[in-house]
């Protein structure tokens, strides 16, 4: 019998391993894992208020928050799960959150990705996305200050660009030369707006220039060229080279949130995006290096649903918080962080 062939390697420049690339795509799998159970869980009304799914965009979120340590400070968007996933946060914690229980990060006075977790870096994302950029901006400069070689990293969408938070937060992330990377998820529509009403220049990443900082476009279904562009950045900002800002061209493949129809995309346009699908074109990648087979992703995701539906049921049996503490840890108390 003759013996097995190893698995070829993949011939790539990006310090990534075999195992490496295994664990990118299997944070992209329960990243996915994650929300369609969320879905499931808004349809049930086990969740209130909105949901808003980062749906088709999990080579964003994955592959941008990869090159970051788990000390690095970093202000997730609204569909951040994969950043959060990343950075070490089970589907049970984030599932006790946005079922808004007692165990949950915000111990259920909030149930959306409002929550911090500052042991690994994650600060509370804000729901105003312009707003995440000098409130991450921020966390750069104590960075700086602190001497600390961490580099901190904000998400916002296309829309939040014409926010003067953008100006203001990259102006002095730029001029103080300061550990950032801001990644702009255009997933090209502010809730129902088209880029074409957004903005007039040709791509976002042009805007970089004119704070003298480097810009770059990049595939934002390829998880591999967003991680590329992310490292480099990262190294960059870590070594002491200042801010970059990456614009990550994609397509949010639901609503704006849950309750959104999202009648004002056209069917063709989505048609045109599910050929891109960024977990399948990683696994149709992974397949083509000889990294791993239908069989063994298949595996991957029962592994990942099974984890979710788990976490699911134990969130879904966990207490609602005790109304009496309602008031309790909402301000910050004078001599304690």
């Amino acid at each position: 019998m003759k013996a097995a062939r190893p698995a070829r390697q993949p011939q790539l420049s990006l310090g990534l391993s075999a195992p490496d690339l295994l664990r990118i795509h299997r944070a992209m799998r329960l990243t996915r894992e994650i929300e369609q159970r969320e879905i499931v869980l808004y349809r049930q009304n086990k969740i209130t208020g909105g949901v808003y799914t980062g749906s088709g965009m999990e080579a964003v979120s994955v592959g941008s928050a990869w090159p970051l340590r788990k000390d690095d400070p970093v202000a997730a968007s609204h569909r951040g799960i994969g950043v959060h996933v990343v950075k070490g946060l089970s589907p049970k914690t984030l599932l006790l959150q946005l079922l808004g229980r007692a165990e949950g990060l915000c111990r259920g006075k909030d149930n959306a990705l409002h929550h911090g977790d500052l042991s690994c870096g994650l600060l509370g994302m804000i729901s105003h996305l312009g707003a995440n950029i000098p409130m991450a901006v921020g966390a750069a400069l104590a960075c700086r200050m602190q001497r600390a070689d961490r580099v901190a990293m904000a998400w916002t969408g296309e829309g939040a660009t014409s926010l003067g938070d953008f100006h203001e937060g990259l102006n002095c992330a730029a001029v103080w030369k300061l550990p950032f990377v801001l990644i702009i998820e255009n997933n090209q529509w502010s809730y129902s707006t088209p880029t074409r009403l957004t903005y007039a220049c040709k791509e976002l990443a042009d805007r970089a220039a004119a704070y003298g900082i480097p810009g770059k476009r990049v595939d934002g279904n390829d998880v591999l060229a967003v991680y590329a562009a992310s490292k480099e950045a990262v190294d960059r900002a870590r070594a002491g080279g200042g801010p970059s800002l990456i614009e990550c061209w994609t397509m949010r493949m639901r609503g704006h949130a849950e309750h959104d129809p999202f009648e004002y995309v056209p069917r063709e346009m989505l048609e045109e995006w599910k050929k891109k699908d960024p977990l399948d074109r990683f696994e149709a990648w992974l397949v083509g290096q000889g990294l791993a087979n239908a069989a063994a992703l298949e595996a991957v995701a029962e592994e990942c649903r099974a984890e979710v539906v788990e976490a699911s049921d134990y969130a879904e049996a966990a207490p609602f918080p005790d109304g009496r503490i309602a008031a309790e840890g909402v301000y910050a108390e004078p001599g304690k962080s």
